[in-house]
């Protein structure tokens, strides 16, 4: 066995799945500790799981427990991972000692990407990307997300980047790093919680064929890196935009004067926004992730049959 696959666990359903050369779709479970308050976490957790078997396709949801990746995770520890508070919230630099410290820990996108690439998943599902954070001249505070979308070869969907961030400096840099975004059935690049950020979606598809080989020719080049695929919120469930940016702006500044930083900046935000919109944010949130996941899982099958 490749030894970096010894520090891998799989549910039965995701090795089924590997051993029959069926599509698979990765989950990340930051959203499940970070992302969302308890019950939503979980229940929103399983609604995606149980989106993508229903398109298809098998879900792998990815996390750390007791110092091995799970690739695919069961309902109880969900469950656990969801009640928890305080679980590390690992990255690429984070993984390392978290495996040989024998640690509990949910995974960001970047560290997703990595364990589906170690796994031999090819299809990753999140609701939005890290990235530059506002005022990042000031702070670096520039996401891992977009240096591994630069490094590890997997199809990354996502509702954009978070509306938190500095989405102009973000796309910036995803064209520095030479990493594919492509607009999914659109034009414009998305914003998370809003379907136009303002930006141009630099390569618009209309189909997951598209998208398939797409990602197909880069890595038959020997090309390095992922494809970003910006995928609308479904208008019926997108936010009115100057309502979002405005609890947008008072959430950074509530961030700036309790002097809230590093990888705590996001949880609090997207718990702020919560607040500020009375829970629309986080229907949002849940309705985009689903809608990801549905899409997800077309371009995994699409992809997988242009492997088969």
């Amino acid at each position: 066995m490749n030894l970096q696959r010894n520090y891998l666990t799989f549910t039965d359903e995701v090795r089924e799945a590997l051993a029959d050369k069926r599509p698979i779709v990765a989950l990340e479970t930051t959203i499940v500790t970070h992302g969302m308050p308890y019950p939503q976490n979980v229940e929103t957790a399983r609604l995606v799981e149980e989106t993508i078997r229903t398109a298809g396709a098998t879900p792998a949801t990815i996390g750390v427990y007791k110092g091995a990746i799970h690739v695919g995770m069961s309902v109880d520890e969900l469950e656990w991972l969801a009640e928890q508070t305080g679980v590390i919230k690992a990255s690429r630099r984070d993984l390392p000692a978290a495996l040989s410290l024998g640690q509990t820990a949910s995974t960001t996108v970047a560290a997703t990407m990595m364990a589906a690439r170690l796994a031999g998943v090819r299809t990753f599902v999140t609701g939005g990307i890290g990235g530059v954070h506002r005022g990042a001249e000031r702070t670096m505070d520039i996401s891992a997300d977009l240096t591994e979308l630069a490094h590890t070869d997997v199809i990354v969907v996502c509702a954009g980047a978070k509306a938190i961030l500095d989405i102009g400096l973000t796309l910036e840099v995803l064209e520095t790093l030479g990493v594919p975004v492509l607009g999914y059935q659109t034009a414009r690049f998305p914003a998370f919680y809003t379907r136009d950020s303002g930006y141009l979606a630099p390569t618009p598809v209309d189909s997951a064929e598209q998208v398939a080989d797409i990602a197909r020719v880069k890595w038959d080049l020997g090309w390095q890196g992922g494809v970003l695929v910006g995928n609308p919120i479904p208008a019926e469930h997108e936010l009115d935009e100057s309502s979002i940016r405005e609890a947008i702006r008072q959430a950074l500044a509530a961030a700036d004067e309790q002097g809230v930083s590093g990888k705590d900046v996001t949880p609090f935000l997207l718990s702020a926004l919560e607040r500020e919109t009375a829970g629309q944010s986080l229907a949002a949130n849940i309705r985009l992730i689903e809608h990801n996941a549905k899409v997800g899982a077309e371009i995994a099958k699409a992809y997988q049959l242009k492997e088969a």
